[in-house]
């Protein structure tokens, strides 16, 4: 008989109980998951929601934001498009927000030339990134 790899995908949800741990059977339950699968799918959609509820929900800061999704970055075992997170690394970073960096980046992969938005500090920021950006008016 095989081994089985256990590959668990993960919700915003499962990530913020781990994270915050403000419902303590939840976040058992959560590090527990976390800590048993073989490996962990975390889709870009869910680390985006994660950063914006950390950051707005729960008013933490931006850097403490960052050394929750590095230390999942950290662990092998996590499947995730890597170099994306890193984009939206950089721009939490530098003080605005993970998802636009991770949207600049997938829009690129995508073959989109510029970025394009009504949000004047995501623009700023990915410009001096050297992306091509620009600000709707």
């Amino acid at each position: 008989m095989g081994w089985r790899t256990l590959i668990v995908a993960v919700d915003t949800n499962i990530l913020l109980r781990a994270a915050v741990g403000d419902d303590p059977r939840q976040a058992r339950s959560a590090a527990h998951l976390l800590q048993s699968a073989d490996r962990i799918a975390i889709p870009l959609v869910a680390l985006c929601e994660f950063a914006w509820t950390m950051r707005r929900g729960y008013k933490r800061p931006a850097a403490e934001v960052a050394i929750s999704i590095r230390s999942l970055l950290n662990s092998a075992k996590v499947l995730v498009d890597r170099s994306a997170v890193q984009a939206g690394l950089e721009v939490l970073d530098a003080g605005g927000d993970f998802a636009d960096g991770v949207i600049a980046h997938e829009s690129a992969w995508l073959g989109a030339e510029e970025f394009v938005s009504f949000d004047k500090q995501a623009v700023v920021l990915l410009k001096a990134q050297g992306k091509k950006a620009r600000l709707l008016a």
